[in-house]
């Protein structure tokens, strides 16, 4: 049998032992509900962080939280835009107030090691804010606090693995929205849930380097994609997943190795 590695399918009591005798790291992930083209789930941004992270727990003796559902907004340059249907979005406040609250209370639970593991592009600067203000705080009420590793689930593909698999077609990471990655990733997890025969092929989104409000959604691919998903598979995504589990776990393994000074 499968040792339990959910900690909303542990007993409170089960809970607080393993927390006691193992010391285990918890991995949040830190998703989005966002649409991502006409072939993939409004989801996707906390599917595939929630598959890694349960694959990082099951495997290495750690707990996967549930998952933060709802992120910051979707910006025209990495996630095509507020104006698409579906796009279910929270102020930046909304998402650092969230962040700290879960790290009070896994504090309070008496967890020593965090890892909020990020799906969603423009979450990034506002957990890494939510924990540097959650530590800040702890330290002015003289409390305990967690180690806390902060990460997008994507940093964790190398070089040789992304040339094989894009050629020399990779856009950037800010591009690769609903595109060949998370594609093939959904298709190796989830394979049901991805509608490849309504791609349509279109350039890479030309955006220019600024930001301006109200955006232009002319800019945007009208289908929400925006570096083609075409050529997207099952086994790329095996490939894709099975790095980011293996070097996830292994940073994880590197980051809480030692405790802080």
């Amino acid at each position: 049998m499968t040792r339990p590695f959910r900690m909303a399918d542990l007993s409170w009591t089960d809970y607080r032992d393993r927390l006691a005798e193992e010391d285990p790291v918890v991995l949040v992930p830190v998703g989005a509900i966002e649409q991502h083209g006409p072939h993939l789930p409004l989801a996707t941004d906390c599917l595939i962080p929630e598959a890694v992270c349960g694959a990082c727990a099951s495997r290495g003796g750690r707990l996967l939280a549930p998952s933060i559902t709802y992120g910051y907004k979707s910006l025209p340059r990495c996630g095509g835009g507020q104006h698409f249907c579906g796009t279910t979005s929270v102020d930046a406040a909304t998402l650092i107030n969230q962040v700290k609250d879960m790290v009070r209370e896994f504090a309070r639970h008496g967890v020593s090691k965090l890892a909020f593991v990020v799906g969603h592009m423009e979450n990034t600067w506002f957990v890494n804010e939510a924990c540097d203000l959650a530590l800040r705080e702890a330290r002015m009420l003289g409390l305990k606090a967690p180690r806390i590793m902060t990460v997008g689930y994507w940093e964790f593909l190398g070089e040789d693995t992304i040339r094989a698999a894009f050629g020399d077609t990779f856009p950037d990471w800010s591009l690769e929205h609903a595109g060949i990655m998370e594609t093939s990733v959904m298709l190796h997890l989830h394979p049901s849930l991805v509608t490849m025969d309504r791609l349509r092929p279109h350039p890479p989104a030309k955006l220019p380097l600024w930001d301006m409000w109200p955006y232009d959604e002319r800019l945007v691919p009208a289908d929400g994609v925006l570096a083609t998903a075409i050529g997207a598979s099952a086994e790329k995504g095996r490939l894709f997943y099975d790095e980011y589990v293996a070097t996830l776990s292994g940073a994880l393994d590197t980051a809480f190795a030692e405790p802080a000074d």
